[in-house]
């Protein structure tokens, strides 16, 4: 046998022409055999087959099939799907003789097209469109929540993430940014005007420059979902200029809390304080910041129409947060002009860097920049993540780096510091897992865990002693203190980058913190991943910086980080 496949290898070496015109010839045999296979089972159509009329009743056993598929109006109310039937009646049919109830075992050209009908049908009745409308920065045309995806974004998604909400509009813009609402506050332009396609569907419309692509979700229980969850935020004293503070004002007699939380979201404000019979909407201001909360017996009277819940007195109020967005702090742009001063935000990774600039970015109004390029954050919002770090067009420049001739490079800095033991655990979920993911439990488990503490719990200590031995002006903020005081400490840092402090901007801030790269946590490890011989290197390193801190009159690394 390898004698004669020797000489027929040999035969073709000698004369490539006959090799060649073999190969063509063997394509076009298994081509031919590829199309005759996709018309194997389809009947010639007689002229009594080919009159819709004398076939539907000898074909009507089909037609309660083809009726449950929902294929469209065309389908359903016209003898057009007694015709497809008969064309193609014994492709639905399995072996069994039973009707095939699934989409894929339909043949070639003709499921794709009637896949693509259902698909379309399904989008039609989820959402509607309405038209291209106007856009603004400063006054939003949907004031709901929103989010940015530069490389992936479709109509579909925007959708979905709007519907779980509970809003009433997705509106799509620049190809990128997703916008939610219960109420579109902009002017209706030409559907020119919405030109650009989406970045991650292609042939979708999602908006143009200032423009929206507004879609009104057709929600299957708009009554239930309407306005999504409110977050309950506390028991507060009533502001003593209460027409100031909260100027939306309604009497409610039967009053519930979700009475109040929906007459405060049409109305388009962010809090609904209920006051007994009374329900007041407004913005966390300087009147009414909602940074002193009361015991919550001093609102403890009963709604009149919920028997469950507190719903405030005259004095005291229970005061909720609602879906709808504060936009007070939610335009970025480049700096005017090159900055002549550069600033790190820099933090040992997993210190909360990415969070760090997200909080700077709404209280600036300005974008942050970066030592490197991460696509992902770009994609995410971080506008100012493709320009270079030197370019002077940010407000501040993330960077890990450590060592003197990287930190002498910059002008002043913002020193990040988080417990190393969360910090740690963090960087390691990023690396394994992404931004907002998690390592495997066979990473936590593995060889990885170890070796990557050994080597990264040494880099937590150096970084801060680097920062602070090499650092220009350096203002240390400690990551546990900006969570639990974030109007104080982003205060401190804004002032740092040279941006007059605006109150009400901090406090819009408070209302959206978290932003699009917080994780869970629901998560979490069943047991402590630090080995004994772990946690005594990193107490010793806690206590190098701990040392470092206060021997420059600083305050030391807060009490949680030890003792274990």
């Amino acid at each position: 046998m390898a004698k004669l496949w020797f000489k027929f290898q040999r035969y073709f070496r000698r004369k490539p022409v006959r090799f060649f015109t073999f190969l063509v010839l063997y394509l076009m045999a298994g081509s031919l055999v590829f199309l005759h296979s996709g018309f194997v089972g389809q009947p010639a159509i007689s002229q009594s087959q080919a009159s819709p009329a004398a076939g539907v009743q000898a074909e009507g056993a089909e037609l309660p099939f083809l009726g449950d598929l929902h294929l469209g109006r065309g389908f359903r109310d016209t003898g057009e799907a007694s015709s497809i039937a008969r064309r193609y009646g014994p492709w639905f049919k399995g072996k069994d003789g039973s009707e095939r109830a699934k989409l894929g075992d339909y043949g070639g050209a003709w499921s794709r097209a009637l896949k693509g009908r259902i698909v379309r049908e399904k989008e039609e009745e989820r959402a509607k469109y309405i038209g291209c409308y106007l856009d603004d920065t400063q006054s939003r045309a949907l004031r709901g929540v929103s989010f940015f995806d530069y490389k992936k974004m479709t109509i579909f998604r925007c959708q979905d993430n709007c519907a779980e909400r509970g809003y009433l509009y997705a509106g799509l813009e620049f190809g990128a940014e997703c916008y939610c609402g219960h109420k579109i506050q902009a002017t209706n332009v030409s559907e020119a005007e919405c030109d650009m396609e989406c970045k991650g569907e292609r042939g979708g419309v999602c908006g143009g420059a200032n423009r929206l692509s507004v879609y009104r979700l057709q929600l299957a229980q708009e009554s239930a979902r309407r306005y999504g969850s409110a977050v309950f935020r506390g028991c507060f004293r009533r502001p003593d200029n209460l027409s100031l503070a909260l100027p939306v004002t309604a009497a409610m007699p039967n009053m519930s809390v979700d009475k109040c939380v929906d007459l405060c979201t049409e109305k388009e404000y962010p809090l609904a304080a209920l006051a007994g019979t009374a329900c007041h909407c407004g913005f966390p201001t300087t009147r009414f910041p909602l940074h002193e909360r009361e015991d919550e017996q001093l609102c403890a009277q009963k709604c009149s129409a919920e028997e469950f819940e507190s719903c405030g007195t005259p004095r005291y109020f229970i005061v909720y947060q609602t879906q709808v967005q504060d936009n007070r702090c939610m335009d970025r742009r480049f700096l005017p002009a090159k900055s002549k001063q550069l600033v790190a935000l820099a933090s040992f990774p997993g210190a909360g860097n990415t969070w760090a600039r997200h909080l700077i970015e709404l209280a600036t109004g300005f974008y942050t920049g970066s030592y490197y390029f991460d696509g992902s954050l770009y994609n995410k919002g971080f506008k100012g993540e493709r320009d270079h770090w030197r370019s002077g067009r940010t407000i501040c420049i993330k960077t890990h780096e450590s060592g003197q001739k990287e930190i002498e490079a910059f002008d002043a800095a913002i020193l990040l510091i988080r417990n190393p033991y969360k910090a740690l655990m963090a960087e390691f979920n990023r690396k394994y897992g992404g931004h907002i993911g998690f390592a495997a439990h066979a990473h936590w488990k593995g060889k990885e865990w170890p070796e990557f503490v050994r080597n990264y719990a040494p880099w937590w200590a150096t970084h801060t002693l680097d920062w602070l031995k090499f650092g220009k002006k350096v203002l240390v903020v400690h990551f546990e203190d900006l969570k639990r005081d974030l109007f104080v400490q982003l205060g401190r840092m804004v002032s740092l980058l040279g941006v007059a402090v605006r109150e009400d901007r901090l406090l819009c801030v408070e209302s959206q913190k978290d932003g699009n790269f917080k994780r869970s946590g629901l998560r979490k490890l069943e047991y402590d991943p630090y080995t004994a011989d772990m946690q005594k290197v990193i107490s010793a390193y806690i206590k190098m910086v701990d040392a470092a801190l206060k021997g420059r009159n600083l305050t030391g690394v807060p009490d949680d980080y030890y003792p274990r």
